[in-house]
């Protein structure tokens, strides 16, 4: 090595050091006193303005919170005049149908120049009746549009038998906890008290209860024209449903939510379902200070994030995932595993373990122990495979003794939770019943849980951490599983994160704790697709688009946290010492950092691919921490094998 290399080369170690201490400083301090992490999280335009249009449905304006949540709304409106579902996207109908309710309701002008603007985009797009059926639903309760105007989803469904095609154990946990408040809702139809008496006929094309064509075959399939046509039968039959069934339904379905109240968490933990449930007590007559009815009413409140000059509501929180990956991030960059910090943290996480809940997973696997984590504060009847297998090598990694049993019971539970084509799904097994996205209310195209790569790549990881090999078959199955689902690019498709870097990741780091061969075909492919996607900074950065089929190369700019998928996935894959894996150090070494983060405004986390999108403002702070981390660690041994499934 020349006087210039080497010179260069301590030049890089020592900035490497004080990247790393410093972050980690800065992540240690921004642990909770009980020893958790946890960071906003931030969706589009919707979820904030549902909050508005909620509090106007219940006649009780937010004073504090509007003016707030109104600047907000403002300064993320795109220069195409709507919203978009994520930083610097498209124009997407339905959020900026709400974002423009909600500035009204808020008070806005219709002729100041944003509102115009957005009144222009929403009409050249058709108008507000091409909104989702999500949207169109809460049109309908302000009396914007007819009833027919949303997919008939009669609340007798509750009283369906679970052979029948549909059947709320059919559909995912989010789809379950948002459609049982809204079907008590669609029984009993009530109509927003909205005491200014704000409507928004100007977005449509032609007068609401004149549109002949709003509910629409999702899929383009015949079996989608079949569900259209069936969507008609029913919405003619229904008048002539019995009443008796009716009110049993009613009943059955408020049952349900309570079971399911979670305290300040909220029913399944996430804002649609809490925002329906509280105009479903709301609808029935509840009183405010009925005991479930204000645990509802605090838990949507809860979520409301205020800040000096702006506002915005959390559609969850994140705690148990960013505590795991924080955790991680730590251990990485050489916090000591018995020190305060990580006892601490530790110690919270076996404290929020689900023993005693038997939820709704259950309903596939009836004779399991429950043994998971919640990606909440508490959300008992739906833990999240995710989680748990991120916690459970959390926990092995640090070795204490206290956790052995934790990582026993979550082990049996992940292991029992495997679907029968060797994937895991978020919530539940097999939930893969793929016709019903076909139906009117599916437009979203979210409605189910199959199992995907990164879900499955991250169990198969923590299977192989705590020793499991491939003569297991659990473990030969999700090989097999990981295997046929390669793209044929070499890449996986990310469900969790956006997108195939994400994925791509995640599976790379489950071969590698699986012993697959580097250059063997799978992993060999998989490299060479991420080095390409290397940019001219160094980085990687993947759009949120990708999703599109038509823009899976869609990028706008280098991101922290997909930079430091990338290198991670590549380290695991036997590629420490590669150029591709210095350069993308060199570029989260020198990119700007803001207190425990990293810079960072493009979103990369995903709700539901193309319909809900997803900003964590902790990806920035943990996983660069973490990719740094770990290339330092590699680089101060001779072995370069990466030790663990994450």
């Amino acid at each position: 090595m020349s006087i210039d290399q080497s010179s260069y080369a301590e030049s890089f170690q020592s900035q490497l050091d004080d990247v790393i201490a410093e972050m980690s400083g800065q992540l240690r301090s921004a642990s909770r006193d009980d020893g958790h992490w946890l960071f906003e999280l931030e969706a589009d335009a919707t979820i904030p303005s549902e909050y508005v249009l909620l509090r106007h449905f219940l006649g009780e304006p937010n004073a504090e919170a509007e003016p707030k949540i109104a600047r907000y709304l403002r300064r993320i409106q795109g220069d195409h005049g709507g919203w978009p579902l994520f930083h610097e996207g498209e124009f997407n109908i339905s959020a900026s149908v709400k974002a423009y309710y909600a500035l009204k309701l808020i008070g806005d002008d219709v002729d100041a120049p944003h509102m115009v603007r957005a009144r222009e985009a929403i009409l050249a797009y058709g108008g507000a009746a091409r909104s989702n059926v999500f949207t169109r639903f809460t049109l309908a309760l302000f009396g914007q549009v007819p009833w027919r105007a949303v997919p008939v989803m009669p609340v007798e469904i509750m009283l369906l038998p679970r052979w029948f095609p549909f059947h709320l154990s059919k559909v995912s946990y989010w789809s379950r906890t948002v459609i049982v408040p809204l079907i008590v809702l669609t029984a009993l139809k009530p109509l927003a008290r909205n005491p200014l008496g704000v409507d928004i006929r100007e977005l449509f094309t032609v007068p609401p209860e004149e549109e002949k064509r709003y509910n629409v075959n999702p899929t383009g399939t015949s079996i989608g024209d079949c569900f259209l046509a069936l969507d008609k039968v029913l919405r003619a039959a229904e008048p002539l449903f019995p009443k008796r069934s009716r009110l049993r339904a009613i009943e059955k379905a408020m049952h349900f939510a309570k079971e399911r109240l979670n305290g300040i968490d909220g029913l399944g933990g996430i804002y649609p379902a809490m925002a329906n449930l509280v105009m479903a007590y709301h609808a029935m007559g509840y009183p405010a200070d009925h005991p479930d009815a204000a645990m509802a009413r605090d838990a949507v409140e809860n979520l409301l994030t205020l800040g000096e000059d702006e506002a915005y509501v959390q559609p969850c929180l994140s705690p148990v995932w960013d505590t795991a990956l924080a955790f991680h991030a730590m251990l990485e960059s050489g916090e000591d595993p018995e020190g305060p910090t990580l006892k601490r943290a530790s110690a919270w996480l076996r404290g929020r373990q689900v023993l005693d809940t038997v939820g709704d997973w259950a309903d596939r696997r009836p004779d399991v122990r429950p043994g998971g984590w919640a990606f909440q504060y508490a959300n008992d009847h739906y833990p999240d495979v995710d989680d748990t297998a991120a916690v459970v090598m959390a926990l092995h990694r640090q070795g204490e003794a206290a956790n052995a049993t934790a990582i026993e019971r979550a082990t049996e539970w992940i292991l029992d939770m495997q679907s029968e084509n060797g994937g895991w799904g978020a919530f539940d097994a097999d939930n893969t019943h793929h016709y019903l996205n076909h139906i009117p209310f599916a437009d979203h195209g979210a409605l189910l849980d199959p199992p995907t790569a990164d879900v499955t790549a991250r169990c198969l990881g923590m299977l192989c951490q705590l020793g499991y090999d491939r003569s297991h078959p659990a473990v030969a199955r999700a090989l097999d599983y990981l295997a046929a689902e390669q793209e044929a690019d070499g890449s996986w498709y990310g469900r969790w994160g956006a997108n195939y870097v994400y994925g791509t990741w995640s599976v790379l780091c489950a071969l590698n704790a699986a012993g697959e061969d580097p250059a063997g075909p799978m992993v060999s492919r998989a490299v060479a697709w991420l080095i390409d996607r290397q940019r001219e900074d160094g980085g990687w950065g993947e759009d949120c688009a990708s999703y599109d089929p038509a823009q899976k190369d869609a990028v706008k700019e280098s991101t922290p946290s997909q930079t430091a998928w990338a290198v991670l996935g590549l380290m695991a894959a036997g590629q420490a010492d590669s150029d591709a894996v210095r350069r993308g150090i060199a570029y989260l070494i020198g990119h700007p950092r803001d207190g425990a983060r990293w810079q960072e405004k493009l979103y990369t986390g995903v709700g539901f691919p193309r319909v809900f999108y997803l900003k964590y403002h902790g990806y920035a702070a943990y996983f660069p921490l973490w990719a740094v981390s770990r290339y330092r660690s590699l680089m101060r041994r001779n072995d370069r094998t990466v030790q663990y499934g994450i």
